[in-house]
C-alpha cells in the first residue's frame, strides 16, 4: 500500500471539511474487519498541538500532523500494521482496549475498542500524529491481542 501523498489545504477549515467528509461522514474499517468511528471534537486533539511544545492545551494548529490526515485511514486499512497496545498517560498504563497502529515510519493512529451493539468490536479514533521522539518507546511496548482485548471488555 503506497503511502498517501501530504493534504495541502489553504486554511483550517478545509482540513476540518476533509476530516467531516472523508472521516466522519465515512466508513472506515481496519484491515481485520474493526469499524472505526470519528468524532468531531477529535478533530481539535489530533490536529492541534501546545504552542509551547509541552504538556498542556492543544492551542495552535499543526499543519504537520493535518497534511497527513490521509495516512490514518491508509495506516488503518493496512495489514502489514505494527500493532500495539496503547499507554494512557492519564492511569500510567497500557490498557488492551487502546490499540496504536504504525505503518509509515513514525506515524501512529490511536484508537480505543469497545463493545458495539451486535457484540463485535468498534472503534473510536482518539488521535495521530507523528511520534519522532516516541517511537522508539511505542516499538517497545506491547503487542495488541484480541482475545485479551475482548476479555477485558467483556467484564
Amino acid at each position: 500500500m503506497p503511502l498517501p501523498p501530504l493534504l495541502h489545504y489553504g486554511s483550517v477549515a478545509e482540513y476540518k471539511r476533509h476530516y467531516e467528509r472523508c472521516y466522519q461522514r465515512s466508513t472506515i474499517i481496519t484491515f481485520d474487519g474493526i469499524r472505526v468511528y470519528f468524532k468531531p471534537q477529535k478533530f481539535g486533539h489530533a490536529f492541534y498541538e501546545n504552542s509551547q511544545k509541552r504538556k498542556g492545551p492543544k492551542d495552535e494548529f499543526s499543519p504537520v500532523r493535518a497534511q497527513r490526515m490521509d495516512w490514518i485511514k491508509a495506516t488503518l486499512e493496512n495489514p502489514n500494521a505494527k500493532i500495539y497496545q496503547g499507554w494512557n498517560k492519564e492511569i500510567r498504563a497500557y490498557q488492551e482496549d487502546r490499540r496504536v497502529s504504525v505503518v509509515y515510519d513514525d506515524f501512529v493512529v490511536v484508537i480505543e475498542l469497545s463493545l458495539s451493539k451486535q457484540g463485535g468490536l468498534k472503534g473510536n479514533f482518539i488521535t495521530c500524529y507523528v511520534a519522532d521522539k516516541s517511537i522508539d518507546q511505542i516499538n517497545k511496548s506491547p503487542e495488541w491481542d484480541l482475545d485479551k482485548c475482548l476479555k477485558i471488555i467483556r467484564k
